[in-house]
């Protein structure tokens, strides 16, 4: 193991256990949440039409400044599609303003970014956006993370594993969904240990297109593993309904 790797592996163990925020999620059933980053509109174009003809919901993490741009994921979401999703009863969390990164932005305007992002859903734009967030790149900092945690319900980063018993809200664990049904192996994996379990996981990808970025999948990989998620038995729940969940018990 390279000294890099290394440093990169103690400074994830600092982060999961300084500045913690636990709750206790008592699961009678097993719990699974599908998000979807940035966001390119065929997260909800596609993934969503393939999240509701199953039946199920789940969170998009908005960044509003990516509005009506394109790059490498496709076209990113437009004014309607925060209606649309919202309307098919998806949730619409944040994730910062302008999609910038804790490790690499003077920390009083990641701050500033983070509050930026949640008003512009919220007050500029008039919407029911939830106060559950992601740290995008799922990068972060312990001071970030102190920080920025108590003023959302949630932040999910992308460390995989599974959520629960005690969840660290500061710090939602999260797994990838990338490529195709080649990689359904440890989603199968994931699903059926969650179920073991009776914890909660989390999937998050980002475009979903026949020809994906690197950082999305195909409409035929996300199909299945929506569908062998509810096969699981599993609550699919958005992240919201999981947090009020917690905080009901």
């Amino acid at each position: 193991m390279s000294l890099s790797s290394q440093i990169a592996g103690t400074r994830r163990k600092v982060l999961c256990v300084l500045a913690r925020r636990d709750v206790r999620i008592p699961c009678d059933r097993p719990l699974i949440s599908f998000s979807f980053d940035d966001f390119p509109r065929t997260a909800l174009t596609v993934g969503g039409s393939i999240l509701q003809d199953a039946g199920v919901r789940g969170t998009y993490y908005a960044a509003p400044g990516l509005l009506n741009t394109q790059n490498d994921l496709g076209p990113q979401f437009r004014r309607e599609d925060l209606l649309d999703l919202l309307a098919a009863g998806h949730e619409l969390a944040s994730h910062t303003y302008s999609h910038t990164s804790a490790r690499t932005t003077r920390f009083a305007h990641y701050v500033h970014e983070v509050e930026k992002g949640f008003q512009t859903l919220t007050e500029t734009f008039g919407l029911n956006a939830s106060r559950q967030f992601s740290y995008p790149y799922g990068e972060i900092t312990l001071r970030v993370k102190r920080t920025v945690g108590p003023k959302m319900q949630s932040c999910r980063g992308i460390w995989p594993g599974l959520n629960g018993p005690h969840v660290d809200l500061n710090l939602l664990r999260a797994n990838r969904l990338y490529g195709d049904t080649d990689q359904f192996a440890p989603a199968k994996a994931l699903i059926d240990e969650n179920t073991l379990k009776k914890s909660w996981l989390i999937f998050y990808t980002h475009d979903v297109r026949p020809n994906p970025s690197p950082y999305g999948c195909t409409p035929a990989f996300l199909e299945r593993v929506v569908r062998t998620a509810v096969e699981s038995g599993a609550r699919i729940a958005t992240v919201a309904e999981v947090i009020a969940f917690a905080q009901s018990v």
